[in-house]
């Protein structure tokens, strides 16, 4: 027997015997008359709190469900091997790119009916956010909370370095031209400030090429990453290793501290201009009160405006695994934070954008993040991307991130690493693309 064989039932066992000693543990008295949902979340510390203070109103204020909140790390795995062990929670709350894979595996129960009984429908949301719950037209997550991406920068190193801190790069070109400014070495060449840095953080290295109007697939069978509006925005991204040197950033990089601690290259003025989400602001607030920042749209290409206004969009979902024992209750729950009330309490406790489309004015008064109107904006962008709705998003992602280091370190050219990243992955794509025909899924 090979091991893989081995291991998958023996975890599945290993998570069902778990959740029965856990249920067993937290078991309602004999007069609970209530309906127990089990909900399982990936969020820790103020995140989890936010929902907690969701979870405990709707128990509060009826007396026929209890929702019983469990924060649970590597929440996909966990579900997914819940769910083949035949015990999975009534609720989970797993990221956008999980779902396809999950509803692909029939892992989830779709949506739609009890969507439609409850009068939830699309036109309530910010599109963008609603959408990445659909796969082929089923709708098998709702969106909890969820982000867009903007160009945060240090104002301080703009001034530092000669530069309007009121006057952002609004283009490719113009970021570049200002990264050149403030970057500094010493004088054995070691980056003492970066001023831009596609590598940072380097959890969107996937964007840079749909940033100058690339695609990742065709959206039905082919891999198209290496298509020229593609590789031209990997090769942007790869100008900056050839000026500032690939050792001279690895090792800059080497030295950044963990993105949540005062140590993150932002907040310590190493790095003065980076994409990052909405989030950031939570842990500035918390790492580097006094830093002098600001955020401004992602700059486009001068040749193409059309292309105004990139974001990446993300969105934490809440999905019904295949096997819930109590999903019409689960849904009830489920409906109460779609509701602008409970969208709103989880939101402004997580200082995030809100998905629904109608937005309270005292949820735009009390929010703490000043820039909150630029990140709810950016998520009615035509250019808004949230990652693909493939089955195969694992396996791909991985892939690039491994293909855009070869660019980094001068390995391939764009172009020769993008090729070879669409020839690996397209025969994955094409057998996944087969199951899903046979199956009558595509």
């Amino acid at each position: 027997m090979q091991r893989g064989a081995f291991l998958f039932p023996l975890l599945s066992a290993t998570v069902a015997l778990g959740i029965v000693a856990s249920e067993a543990l937290t078991a309602p008295p004999p007069e609970d008359k209530r309906v127990h949902v089990s909900y399982w979340e990936k969020w820790t510390g103020f995140e989890f709190e936010a929902m907690k203070k969701v979870v405990d109103t709707f128990n509060r204020e009826q007396d026929r469900i209890q929702v019983d909140l469990l924060s649970v790390s590597n929440i996909s795995d966990k579900t997914l091997l819940a769910i083949s062990g035949g015990v999975p929670p009534d609720l989970a709350g797993l990221e956008d790119s999980t779902i396809t894979q999950f509803a692909d595996e029939h892992a989830l129960m779709p949506l739609d009916d009890l969507a439609r009984k409850a009068g939830i429908s699309r036109d309530q949301y910010v599109p963008a956010y609603y959408d990445q719950g659909v796969v082929r037209g089923k709708l098998y997550a709702l969106p909890s909370t969820p982000a867009t991406t903007a160009l945060h920068y240090n104002r301080e190193l703009f001034r530092k370095a000669g530069l309007d801190p009121g006057k952002p790069p609004q283009t490719t070109e113009e970021l570049l031209k200002a990264a050149d400014r403030i970057t500094r070495k010493d004088k054995n060449g070691k980056l003492l400030v970066s001023g831009f840095l596609p590598t940072e953080p380097g959890w969107w290295n996937w964007s840079w090429g749909t940033l100058f109007g690339g695609r990742l697939w065709d959206g039905k069978g082919k891999i198209t990453i290496n298509e020229p509006d593609s590789v031209r925005g990997f090769a942007w991204a790869q100008e900056f290793a050839k000026r500032y040197g690939p050792g001279a950033i690895a090792t800059q990089k080497g030295g950044l501290g963990n993105f949540d601690s005062p140590q993150n290259g932002f907040m310590t003025q190493q790095i003065a201009m980076e994409v990052q989400g909405v989030w950031m602001y939570n842990f500035i607030t918390s790492y580097a009160p006094k830093l002098d920042w600001t955020v401004a749209p992602i700059p486009y290409p001068a040749d193409r405006p059309d292309l105004a206004r990139f974001t990446v969009v993300g969105v934490d979902e809440m999905s019904i695994p295949r096997g819930s024992k109590h999903s019409e209750e689960a849904f009830e729950f489920l409906k109460f934070v779609q509701s602008q009330r409970g969208m709103e309490m989880l939101c402004l406790g997580q200082k995030k954008p809100s998905s629904l489309r109608k937005v309270s004015p005292e949820f735009i008064a009390q929010h703490p993040n000043p820039h909150i109107r630029l990140f709810m904006d950016l998520a009615y962008s035509k250019n808004a991307h949230g990652v693909p709705m493939v089955g195969i998003w694992t396996q791909y992602v991985d892939e690039i991130n491994a293909a855009f280091d070869s660019l980094m370190i001068m390995q391939k050219t764009p172009q020769q690493a993008m090729d070879d990243l669409a020839a690996r992955m397209q025969p994955k794509l094409d057998v996944y693309t087969k199951r899903l025909r046979l199956r009558g899924e595509t």
